[in-house]
């Protein structure tokens, strides 16, 4: 197993602050104000229809496809976690308080196959 390479997380603190710069904007001017104006379940059809992609390109061996797609999965799953009020903190909560358990264990007591 390769090192793990050092990255700069902090474009995902300037790219939150930018869609929260969005919140309420003009939709015609605006991607993310656009995005906000559809309402909840089609902003989640769009992180399902950006997973389904990522998808598609990690089954089809695309490695190229696959960065490019996460990157518009994590985009719009950023989106529905400012819509939802959830915050990165509160997702990295919930992974550190599975930290050390079996992934295994973790499904079962969340009754998941």
């Amino acid at each position: 197993m390769s090192e793990p390479k050092t990255v700069d997380w902090s474009v995902l603190d300037r790219l939150i602050a930018v869609i929260e710069s969005r919140r309420g904007g003009d939709p015609a001017s605006s991607y993310v104000a656009k995005l906000l104006a559809k309402g909840r379940s089609k902003l989640a059809q769009k992180v399902g229809e950006e997973a389904v992609e990522t998808a598609i390109a990690a089954a089809e061996g695309d490695a190229a496809a696959v960065t490019q797609e996460s990157a518009d999965l994590i985009f719009h799953l950023l989106v529905l976690w400012a819509e939802m009020g959830v915050g990165p903190d509160d997702v990295l909560k919930a992974l550190e308080e599975r930290e050390g358990r079996s992934g295994l264990a973790e499904k079962a007591a969340r009754g998941s196959e």
